[in-house]
C-alpha cells in the first residue's frame, strides 16, 4: 500500500540528488509534490517523472536565500496542491574545505545562509498553515558532519549542527498542534556532490575507511528514510534524528 496516499508535500533542493530522490519516492508512495529549486529546466524533468507516476507535480522556481521568494513559492505551492502535509527542507550543501585559520568569513556566512537560513525561511513560510490545521510533518535534512568534529569543514559541520538544534526547538514549539519536526541525517552518499571524492586516486577508500558498512549510501536509501518520517509510521516521533550513515556515527 502507498504510505503517503493523498498527501501533499513541498521539497526544497528538489532538482537533483537526495532532494530529487525524495520527491520522486513521495510521488511513488501516493503524494503530490511541489518542487522548489533555482533550475527550472531540471525541476521540469523531475516534474515529468512524477507525473509519469500519476501524481501532480508543481514547479516552483525560487532562491532559498531570499525569504520573500521562499514565502511566495510556499504559498503558491499550497494553493496549487490544495493544502500541505509534508515539508522537506533539503536545500543546502558545501562548496569548499578550509581550516578555520585562513577561512574567508564570507565563506562561513554563505554556508550558514544556504543551510540554516534557508531552513528558517521555509519554516516561517509554512508554519502558520501547519499550525492552523494542526497537522503536518517537517523533515530538515542535516548531515552526520553536524554530530562530530568536521576538520576542514567546520563551517559545514556547524551549520548542520544548528539545523539539529533548530529542529528540536521547533518540534517542541509545534508539538501542541500535532505538527512533527524531525531531522534526517545522511552520511556519505553517492551523489554528484561527492563525485570528486569517489573520483580520487583511491576511489574514495579514505572516506569509507571509517564507515563500518564499507560502502557509499544510495539516494533511494535516504528517500526511504524521508518516507518513514513523513508517514504515519513515525506518528509519535518528533524532535529526533534519523541517522542513515552505514554506522559512521557509531565509530569511536
Amino acid at each position: 500500500m502507498s504510505q503517503l496516499s493523498g498527501k501533499r508535500a513541498i521539497v526544497t533542493g528538489a532538482s537533483r540528488g537526495i532532494g530529487r530522490a525524495i520527491a520522486v519516492e513521495y510521488a511513488r508512495q501516493g503524494a503530490d509534490v511541489a518542487l522548489l529549486a533555482r533550475n527550472e529546466e531540471m525541476l521540469t524533468e523531475v516534474a515529468q517523472e512524477i507525473e509519469g507516476l500519476g501524481r501532480m507535480a508543481v514547479v516552483t522556481v525560487a532562491d532559498v536565500l531570499d525569504p520573500a521568494a521562499v514565502h511566495a513559492a510556499a504559498q503558491s505551492a499550497i494553493r496549487e496542491l490544495g493544502g500541505l502535509d509534508i515539508v522537506v527542507n533539503n536545500a543546502g550543501g558545501n562548496s569548499f574545505s578550509s581550516p578555520v585559520v585562513g577561512m574567508r568569513f564570507s565563506g562561513w556566512e554563505k554556508t550558514q545562509k544556504l543551510n540554516v537560513d534557508s531552513t528558517v525561511h521555509m519554516l516561517q513560510a509554512v508554519g502558520p498553515t501547519l499550525l492552523e490545521q494542526k497537522s503536518g510533518s517537517v523533515i530538515n535534512v542535516a548531515s552526520v558532519a553536524g554530530m562530530r568534529g568536521a576538520p576542514l569543514m567546520s563551517h559545514y559541520g556547524a551549520a548542520k549542527a544548528a539545523i539539529m538544534s533548530l529542529t528540536r526547538s521547533v518540534a517542541v514549539e509545534w508539538a501542541w498542534a500535532g505538527v512533527r519536526v524531525n531531522t534526517l541525517l545522511p552520511g556519505w552518499i553517492e551523489t554528484d556532490l561527492t563525485e570528486f571524492l569517489r573520483a580520487a586516486p583511491d576511489n574514495g577508500a579514505g572516506v569509507l575507511a571509517r564507515v563500518p558498512m564499507q560502502r557509499w549510501g544510495q539516494v533511494p536509501e535516504i528517500a526511504a528514510g524521508a518516507v518513514f518520517l513523513a508517514s504515519d509510521a513515525s506518528s509519535f516521533m518528533t524532535g529526533q534524528e534519523l541517522i542513515l550513515d552505514g554506522g559512521l556515527s557509531a565509530m569511536p
